[in-house]
């Protein structure tokens, strides 16, 4: 009998697809002029390659309401000067309606290892002009910009000034880019003006929203981005296509298929790795020179049900001594992904092998029996953990660290193999912009679990990382006022992890 867990990923699948495969109008607007800025969402890339990148923007009307026009033709330029002087390549494209009037270019044939600047020509008018950079041959140094969970309401996104002037080679979003609920208890800064998205129209709208957001579009325009997205995107908490709700696969399908495509349409991502496929496909890897590996993973769409909870029903529970969570069988990242990363880390040749991925990773005990966990992150998923952190004990991966989000809080954890022999890194970092976590809501974390180097569970903020070939550096950076754009943005630590160490140690 087939796994239930592989049939109703297929129906997911037929639905995803359908959405994401439409076929474009061929319909032309020609002569179409915008009577308000048609670049209000702002420009974006991502995907860096060593000759090219992913060139995004999205067409809108009044009010940064959906376009009402046929396909309309989209002309990009790219410089490598920011006033255009010396222009390298032109090109244009369609925006098609189905698709949003979002647009996606794949860039190649530019020279590794260099800035350029890019912008957008439509309906009369030009957008703003972005930066985007193509991966080098030969690094020294690579500087990223961690950050997870941004809400509408509960946070101003401030926080981007300081990562902007920072300057990083390239900003690592972990997902919950946009929030899909309300929370009532929590105080609001600013409002969603729209129900919880339900539909591929409420999803686009809510992503629209965030666009609007100014320090979120200089953010976009500062640097490439490198994107996956968590449960929020879609639902709370939902795990495959068991849900909070507990809704029918079949029906849940459909309302994750449209925040799927929503979700692509308006990223910076390859449409290569979307459009065409048996599958909407996100983890992928970026790999800066042979300096460091970066393997970004989807820890959502490919999930087992959650253990020891109802059919079809998802939600981030306490666990206490679930026998289910330990199943071999039971996976978070999917078999195929597996193999992928397996492949990966069996041929490495970077000197650091950073894992990209959404939820907590290490072990976190909530009492001194190691009994409790909670389901949603990989203590949901131990032998799939287990897995993983032995494919980063091969003797071809010689500093792994794992960067995650998701907790709305600051980790610094030890990742240790059997006979707690150290293996790697885990570096959490905190909401950019969301309300922390309830106070005493992880326990005695301490006395519970000793391979926690450092916590913090009061600040927002994101995790800068400098790594060089003798050491990874990571700064903590926490935002005095999660609902002041303007709020001071302080370091609250530096680790350092020297090659060959495997482990954090506070500088």
């Amino acid at each position: 009998m087939a796994n239930p867990d592989t049939l109703w990923h297929r129906r997911a699948l037929l639905g995803a697809m359908a959405s994401l495969a439409m076929l474009p109008s061929i319909t032309v607007d020609a002569g179409a002029q915008a009577v308000v800025d048609p670049f209000a969402l702002g420009v974006a890339s991502g995907d860096p390659g060593t000759d090219g990148f992913v060139l995004w923007t999205r067409l809108v009307g009044v009010r940064a309401e959906p376009l009402q026009a046929a396909a309309v033709v989209v002309r990009y330029e790219i410089a490598t000067d920011a006033a255009f002087r010396v222009i390298v390549k032109t090109g244009r494209g369609l925006a098609h309606p189905e698709r949003a009037h979002a647009v996606h270019v794949e860039v190649a044939g530019l020279l590794a290892g260099r800035p350029y600047w890019y912008r957008f020509h439509a309906l009369g008018a030009t957008s703003p002009v972005g930066r985007a950079t193509t991966v080098p041959h030969v690094a020294d140094r690579l500087r990223l910009a961690v950050t997870s969970c941004q809400h509408w309401e509960q946070a101003r996104f401030g926080v981007y000034r300081d990562i902007v002037a920072a300057e990083p080679d390239l900003i690592l979003q972990l997902g919950d880019y946009i929030y899909e609920q309300s929370y009532p208890g929590v105080p609001h800064v600013r409002d969603f003006g729209a129900p919880e998205p339900r539909d591929l129209a409420g999803y686009r709208q809510r992503h629209a929203l965030y666009k609007t957001d100014p320090d979120l579009q200089a953010a976009h325009r500062a640097c490439p981005w490198l994107v996956t997205w968590d449960d929020h995107e879609v639902l709370n908490d939902y795990a495959g296509l068991a849900n909070r709700e507990g809704l029918p696969p079949a029906q849940f399908a459909l309302r994750r298929a449209a925040a799927y495509q929503a979700y692509f349409e308006h990223m910076p991502i390859r449409p290569s790795l979307w459009r065409g496929r048996l599958e909407p496909r996100l983890y992928r890897a970026v790999d800066w020179a042979n300096l460091a590996s970066l393997s970004v993973l989807d820890t959502r769409q490919y999930r087992s049900m959650p253990p020891c909870a109802a059919p079809n029903v998802a939600r981030n529970v306490r666990l206490d001594a679930c026998a289910q969570a330990a199943a071999p069988s039971r996976t978070i990242m999917g078999a195929a992904q597996e193999r992928w990363l397996s492949g990966r880390l069996a041929g490495e040749r970077c000197h650091w092998s950073l894992v990209a991925q959404q939820v907590f990773f290490a072990p976190l005990w909530l009492d001194g029996t190691r009994q409790s966990t909670f389901s949603d992150q990989w203590d949901g998923y131990t032998a799939n953990r287990d897995r993983l952190l032995t494919e980063l004990s091969r003797t071809t991966v010689r500093n792994s660290v794992v960067l995650s989000g998701d907790v709305h809080s600051f980790w610094v954890n030890d990742l240790n193999g059997q006979g707690e022999a150290p293996i790697g890194s885990e570096i959490v970092t905190s909401a950019l912009g969301a309300a922390s976590p309830p106070v005493g809501r992880f326990g005695d974390v301490s006395r519970n679990n000793p391979h926690v180097r450092f916590h913090d569970v009061e600040h927002a903020g994101w995790v800068r990382l400098d790594i060089d070939r003798r050491a990874l550096r990571a700064d903590i950076r926490m935002i005095a006022d999660r609902e002041d754009a303007s709020s001071i943005v302080r370091s609250g630590g530096v680790f350092v992890m020297p090659s060959g160490a495997r482990r954090m140690r506070k500088a």
